[in-house]
Parts: structure tokens; C-alpha cells; sequence
């Protein structure tokens, strides 16, 4: 069987300390025919001096720069206008692909040609070590985005062509932050068909910081993009009191938050 041509895309910001071992996990894959697109998204750290240095050692690595930082939708569509191949995955730059991912994934789209998106589960981690396996539903559906995400999005491969005919990521303020939803909601507003596989190939960097990221700011953003959801997918009223979701996580203690998450994931 011809082995088809990955897309491996990837915004970038301030990332030093940790993409080595991010393209590295893309180096030690089994499936190496792929391209690696990683847009450097205004890195004022070594983050641009790194990528270089990967890119003159291998030619199947590209490295492009946003001028200033515009966010990760913008840089994920500027990597789509290079990508070449058949699929495009995603990759974040603190976290890792574990070595079978690629040849996993893309032998499953190959097999089932009446799914046009893939992803799978992941081991959660930081620097104290790993804390556990957060699983996906293996069959997601629109109903999964009344209150949740239908896919990790750093984990799938889904296929060009439906990339292209949804227009890549959607740039705004309406759905900063929430890009990945945003995706969710046209994908399965246009029938699209996703599977997770309920296999670990995925490293998902996820530190105290990153929790108490997630501001009363960016709920609002996230609340937006879950109520446009609701409105295309034509959810029942009834059900729409799941938008307020992200805003009460926004307001419980972080510390109680941590907990909860961490208390919901299975053993490793």
C-alpha cells in the first residue's frame, strides 16, 4: 500500500524549553512520510534559533514566522496554505506524539474512507510526571458539543480535503481562544463523520499554569462559540443552560478545579 503524504501542522510561541522534545516525537515516529509545517508565532525567547537548526537537518521539517504574534488560528491557516498532503495532523509544542500516532491514524482513515476525522486518547503530564489517561467518546456526535469538546484537538488527523472545505480555522474575537470548537461545530453542522481511537498515542502537556489560564475572559469567548453551536446545530432551548459551563469553571478555585481534573483520569 502506498503510503500517503501527512501534514504534521503547528503554531508556535515562546516554546524553548519545550519543542525540542515535541519534534523530536515526530522525528522517532514509524510513519515517516510526513512534513512537519510549524509557524513561529512571534517568539521573542530561542524558540525561531531552535526550529532553524531542525530545519537545516531535515528537509521534511518547514519553519514560517508571523511577523508579531496573531494567535494560533492564524497560524494554523498559514501552515494549511503549505500543506501538500492527503492528511493533516496536529501537533503542540509542549506536548509529545507518542511513536506509533501517525501510522495508527493514518492506517485508520485509510481503512474507513466514510471517516474524515481521527484522534485518539491521551496521558496527561508536567514537569512532576504523568497523572494519568483522559479518554474521548470512540463515537463523537454533535450531541457530545452540547457541554463538551468532541476531540483533543492536538491529537487528530483529519482529511485535506474536508480541511479545505470548511475553510480551515475561523479568525475573530467571537471565537478567540475556542478556535478548536469552532471547528467542531462546522465540521458536524456539514456531516461530517469523526472516531476516537481508544488508544493512548499522545503526550498532553497540561501544567498548574495552563489551568489558571482559563480566565472569566476566555469562558465568555468559549460561551460564544458553544451558544453559535447550539444555534446552527438547533439545540433545544432546554439544553442551553450547558452554556454556562465554562464560566462556572472559570469561577470555582483553581485549586479545586486541579483536583477534579486530576481525580477524573484513569490510570496509566
Amino acid at each position: 500500500m502506498e503510503k500517503p503524504l501527512v501534514s504534521i501542522i503547528m503554531g508556535v510561541y515562546n516554546a524553548e524549553k519545550t519543542i525540542k522534545r515535541c519534534i523530536d516525537s515526530i522525528l522517532n515516529q514509524t510513519y515517516e512520510n510526513w512534513e512537519f509545517i510549524i509557524c513561529n508565532d512571534g517568539s521573542s525567547d530561542g524558540t525561531l534559533n531552535i526550529l532553524n537548526e531542525y530545519q537545516k537537518t531535515d528537509s521534511r521539517i518547514k519553519v514560517i514566522s508571523n511577523k508579531s504574534n496573531k494567535k494560533l488560528a492564524v497560524s494554523l491557516n498559514r501552515c494549511l496554505k503549505y500543506a501538500k498532503g492527503k492528511y493533516i495532523a496536529r501537533m503542540d509544542a509542549d506536548d509529545e506524539s507518542l511513536p506509533q500516532r501517525l501510522e495508527v491514524e493514518v492506517d485508520f482513515l485509510e481503512r474507513h474512507e466514510q471517516v474524515d476525522l481521527v484522534g485518539c486518547n491521551r496521558i496527561i503530564f508536567d514537569e512532576q510526571g504523568e497523572y494519568g489517561i483522559r479518554k474521548v467518546k470512540e463515537y463523537p456526535t454533535r450531541d457530545i458539543l452540547i457541554r463538551d469538546t468532541p476531540f483533543a484537538h492536538p491529537t487528530i488527523m483529519m482529511r485535506k480535503k474536508v480541511y479545505d472545505a470548511l475553510g480551515g480555522y475561523r479568525v475573530g474575537h467571537k471565537n478567540m481562544r475556542a478556535e478548536d470548537l469552532d471547528l467542531w461545530i462546522r465540521f458536524f453542522e456539514a456531516g461530517y463523520k469523526g472516531y476516537n481511537i481508544q488508544e493512548v498515542l499522545y503526550r498532553y502537556h497540561e501544567s498548574r499554569d495552563d489551568l489558571y489560564k482559563r480566565s472569566v475572559k476566555v469562558a465568555i469567548h468559549t460561551m460564544a462559540a458553544f451558544w453559535y453551536g447550539y444555534r446552527v446545530l438547533n439545540v433545544p432551548f432546554y439544553k442551553r443552560i450547558w452554556v454556562l459551563k465554562p464560566l462556572v469553571a472559570a469561577l470555582i478555585p483553581k485549586w479545586i478545579m486541579e483536583k477534579y481534573h486530576r481525580i477524573r483520569l484513569d490510570k496509566v
